[in-house]
């Protein structure tokens, strides 16, 4: 009963964090005043039982990333590939493997395997809890398609890598370079082969049930809810696969599908507001728990300190910062590398991305690798064992590096920020509103062939003078791109014409769209933003029916 009623209270916070944010006059990211509502509750001994590290990391990892990788634009994902893979695995190594010895340098009582087990929880940025504190639409589009595009990335790479890093500590694997190296990538491969070919058995199945189910929008979306979960359990379990990364290929590979794409409208809707709740909960629950334990873990590592006199308190913080420190500079210091990078043998070309950042872009680019859900969940994850000693000290210092990332880019991030202009972004908006345009003309045409064909049809029974008054109206409303907000009420065998003239300009809007998208002439992000308009039009419609 404590636990039921700990779960509601957090949800209940997770909620009111957003309203309380808006109610100060200056910006506090959500995530720290998600983290403070937790301290706040804690202040009460609401509920100071252990969580179960696996749980917890089945609980929440698999839905996040899932979310995430069903919102990657795959063509900017394959553009900005090679800087991807140089941010999220290639500096996901560098830093575990400095990080991990000046970690085990410094902290004599943790083992070099439990020091990279940190490294790695330490690895992943969050893009999520990064658009909390520069808002939208802030960073200009093509640097922020790399920082997602490495959030997404470097989130399973960092998890992996703890998996094998906790798998040494616990002594179920030798420390072995090539031994793991061949297995990290035997693991990797597994997990995404594994999420592409369920999922894409997965929405077989799910297409199949919905023609039993008359396309029952409320069991389509439960079920797809349900893959994250089905995929980590089968790779992870079963085939001793990376789950991390099969939750990412399933993402992508639902996107793909199109099964959401060629569903119901009200199934369509339905399903991106489930989702958007469900990851906005569950990011949220993750904070608030950090703030809920954050007490403990203070308390617990002053205790433990108590008990081994290896290092104080004081120290640990102080190494909190050294570590935040290291991990800013060594970002900072493989950017200006990739940067400078000459042109690489064997054919591979160099990211050309970076050629073009000035020191503010790589400064912008350095503190916006905040650290947030992922590193929590990564290093709560770890078990608590007596063959990973100091547990306590990696948690206070993850949780401190998590702290201290946040504060840093809310202070830094809109000084550096400051005074720059956004192009990419103005192009997208002139390639969406030209677009949108090019649907319109195509619309217009369609309903001028039905109002002609109308005009000539008398078994309708429709009058010709409504079919002109409401033909026009239509009409004009598509070329001004206005709504529905200032019709006047007309008689019901209007409304119902008007009605029907919508949802064919509607399709006609939808299937240039899909013209346009399947010629590659409109990014992802104007087909997306598009297509949901249509989608909220049609709704709105529909809903006077």
């Amino acid at each position: 009963m404590a636990l039921f009623s700990t779960i509601l209270i957090l949800i209940l916070l997770v909620s009111i964090s957003g309203v309380i944010v808006k109610l100060f006059p200056f910006q506090i990211p959500l995530p720290l005043m998600q983290i403070l509502l937790g301290c706040i509750l804690a202040a009460f001994h609401v509920y100071e039982e252990q969580f179960d590290p696996q749980l917890f990391l089945l609980l929440f990892i698999p839905p996040l990333l899932f979310d995430d990788g069903r919102k990657t634009a795959i063509k900017d994902f394959i553009h900005n590939v090679r800087e991807i893979v140089g941010l999220a695995l290639v500096l996901v190594v560098i830093t575990i493997v400095a990080l991990g010895y000046v970690l085990h340098w410094i902290l004599p009582n943790v083992s070099l395997p439990a020091a990279m087990a940190l490294a790695a929880v330490l690895s992943p940025t969050d893009a999520v809890a990064l658009s909390g504190i520069v808002g939208k639409g802030r960073i200009d589009k093509s640097k922020m398609e790399i920082i997602e595009g490495e959030a997404l990335m470097n989130d399973a790479s960092g998890l992996v890598s703890l998996k094998f890093a906790v798998a040494i500590a616990i002594g179920a694997m030798e420390f072995d370079i090539l031994h793991i190296s061949f297995a990290f990538f035997v693991s990797a491969i597994g997990g995404l082969a594994v999420g592409a070919i369920v999922t894409w058995l997965y929405t077989l199945v799910l297409r199949k049930i919905n023609k039993l189910t008359n396309n029952d929008s409320a069991i389509q979306i439960v079920l797809l809810f349900l893959l994250p979960f089905a995929v980590y359990i089968i790779a992870e379990h079963f085939l001793h696969a990376s789950g991390i990364l099969a939750a990412v290929s399933a993402g992508m590979t639902v996107k793909q599908s199109g099964i959401m794409r060629k569903a119901p409208l009200t199934t369509r809707l339905q399903s991106e507001s489930s989702w958007s709740m469900l990851t906005f909960v569950f990011n949220g629950v993750i904070f608030t728990l950090l703030g809920l334990q954050l007490p403990s873990i203070i308390t617990e590592t002053y205790i433990a300190n108590q008990k081994d006199a290896s290092i104080e308190l004081w120290q640990l913080v102080l190494v909190v910062f050294f570590v935040f420190v290291v991990l800013m500079g060594t970002r900072f210091l493989w950017l200006w590398v990739m940067k400078h990078l000459p042109t690489l043998p064997f054919g591979v070309k160099r990211p050309l991305a970076f050629k073009s950042y000035t020191t503010r872009d790589l400064l912008i680019s350095t503190f916006a690798g905040v650290r947030g859900a992922i590193t929590l969940a990564g290093v709560l994850s770890i078990p608590i064992s007596s063959q990973i000693p100091g547990r306590y000290e990696l948690v206070f210092i993850a949780t401190g590096v998590i702290l201290i990332s946040l504060v840093v880019a809310v202070v830094i991030l809109p000084i550096l920020l400051r005074g720059t202009v956004i192009l990419d972004n103005s192009q997208v908006d002139d390639e969406y509103l030209k677009a949108k345009a090019y649907m319109a003309e195509e619309a217009i045409s369609s309903l001028e062939k039905m109002q002609n064909s109308l005009l000539l049809d008398t078994t309708d029974g429709i009058d010709n003078e409504i079919v002109n008054e409401v033909g026009s109206r239509v009409i004009g409303s598509l070329r001004r791109r206005t709504g529905l907000k200032n019709l006047e009420q007309k008689a019901l065998e209007a409304e119902n014409l008007e009605r029907r003239m919508r949802i064919v300009a509607i399709g006609s809007e939808r299937a240039t769209l899909y013209q346009l998208k399947t010629k590659d002439e409109i990014s992802d992000e104007t087909f997306d933003r598009l297509n949901n308009d249509l989608d909220l039009y049609e709704a709105m419609i529909s809903e006077n029916n």
